[in-house]
């Protein structure tokens, strides 16, 4: 008997977030070679090109980069909102056990590498980047964690992807508190009530794709106006798209049902048309379909792939570009230095004491088949910072370009070497996949 593999919503959103990373890796270098080429005015001249509309009492005239960064990547941010709220109701941190590992993991990911940079940090003018260091770039260390096959377990991996879910939670929220400028009380107010009305309508039941649409691009605007990253607004939209279904699975089928006996018994036209019959039955199924479906995993399905196909590789191809072979490029080498080894040891450090505190403590419980090597892997992975470390420096150095390029060099290298550190330490672990009480005292979550 051949036994059909069923593979879970969290293996296939792996599969393509390991798929991206390399789409992502290739756009990272496209963009360093071009950036670096003969053609390098034309790269920069590309992202600094203004597009957009002006009048008298309105204008939205921005270069190509920041519609990129404050546009597309609030889409980005939307399908994570998305994400959060699926994880939290449904998924991988819908308890208690299943939240206490990733989220201890991720606050060692996160408050360690800002702590060492702010003890190596000595040049008050690039303070400001402390929080470029603290996030994970889970396309790019799932695509890692993934070419190494059944030489990891499949929990290590539901592991790395919620713990980089609640580590985008604590990213977005450092944008929304330290990256964002003077904020207009006025604007913001009106945002939030057109907020608090679409949570309210999800609440009654009442959801639209095209409200949803049409109030989320004036949120955008008010959340760029007001001076609060609009990123932080796809998020906040993420929220008011429901979860649940309207019918339940033997309901729909029974209609289903109906609507193909239906259609059997109309009345068949001979030309390529249908029926009148025949229409009023599909009008029908579309209503039944919409009703089956989550909106919540509709928007997820349909954006996942535009995201991390299209949105992630060409932010990579915009930001990725720093001058590295020119003489008259002004790089800050401490800066670069103090960002890799924060991207590097911070996380390292931080996740792997964070977690071995806690579980001596007996806070949290760990599957039986990952062992200590493998969280030492997994957390120099984390210290994989590409997308969201690179869109903190872009904000955090919006005023200092001079310290931007060394911010993404420090980056990238820092991303680098975490990858070939925990690949190599994953790849050549030699230890029985069943922790011991003496490695790690726990029980099977």
């Amino acid at each position: 008997m051949i036994k059909k593999r069923i593979i879970s919503p969290l293996q296939k959103f792996i599969k393509t977030e390991s798929a991206s990373g390399i789409l992502l890796l290739a756009a990272t270098l496209l963009a360093l070679i071009w950036a670096n080429s003969p053609f390098k005015d034309s790269y920069q001249a590309l992202w600094e090109y203004k597009i957009g509309f002006k009048s008298e009492h309105f204008e939205l005239y921005k270069p190509l980069i920041l519609w990129i960064n404050d546009g597309l990547m609030a889409v980005f941010f939307f399908l994570i909102g998305l994400e959060i709220k699926r994880e939290f109701l449904i998924g991988e941190l819908n308890t208690t056990k299943k939240l206490a590992f990733p989220l201890f993991g991720a606050v060692g990911g996160m408050l360690f590498p800002v702590l060492f940079f702010v003890i190596l940090n000595e040049d008050p003018e690039t303070a400001h980047g402390w929080g470029v260091p603290m996030a994970t770039d889970i396309a790019f260390s799932l695509a890692v964690l993934n070419t190494l096959g059944s030489r990891v377990p499949l929990s290590l991996k539901v592991f790395l992807t919620a713990f980089a879910i609640v580590d985008d939670i604590g990213a977005v929220l450092v944008i929304a508190l330290f990256y964002s400028s003077s904020i207009d009380v006025t604007l913001i107010s009106i945002a939030i009530g057109l907020l608090a009305f679409l949570y309210f309508i999800a609440h009654r039941g009442f959801y639209s794709h095209y409200i949803t649409f049409m109030f989320g691009t004036v949120i955008w605007v008010l959340f760029l106006k007001a001076g609060i990253h609009p990123t932080v607004a796809g998020i906040l939209m993420a929220f008011a798209v429901p979860i649940r279904q309207k019918v339940d699975t033997p309901k729909f089928i029974d209609n289903l049902s109906q609507i193909i006996k239906n259609i059997k018994n109309a009345k068949d036209t001979s030309m390529p048309i249908l029926s009148k019959e025949q229409i009023s039955e599909i009008d029908n199924l579309d209503h039944w379909i919409e009703d089956y479906q989550s909106p919540l995993q509709l928007l997820e399905h349909k954006l996942h792939d535009i995201v991390a196909y299209v949105i992630i590789p060409i932010f990579a191809l915009a930001n990725a570009g720093v001058l590295i072979f020119d003489s008259n490029a002004h790089l800050d080498s401490a800066l670069i230095i103090h960002i890799a080894l924060c991207l590097i040891l911070g996380n390292s450090i931080g996740i792997t004491t964070i977690i071995t505190t806690v579980k001596k403590l007996k806070i949290i419980e760990i599957p039986k088949d990952i062992n200590m090597q493998h969280i030492v892997g997994v957390s120099f992975l984390a210290g994989i910072g590409f997308t969201m470390a690179i869109f903190i420096a872009s904000l955090a150095f919006a005023k200092s370009p001079e310290f931007l390029g060394s911010a993404k060099i420090g980056v990238l290298l820092g991303s680098l070497i975490s990858a070939i550190i925990g690949y190599l330490i994953l790849r050549y672990n030699k230890t029985d996949n069943t922790m011991n009480d003496e490695e790690l005292s726990t029980s099977s979550s």
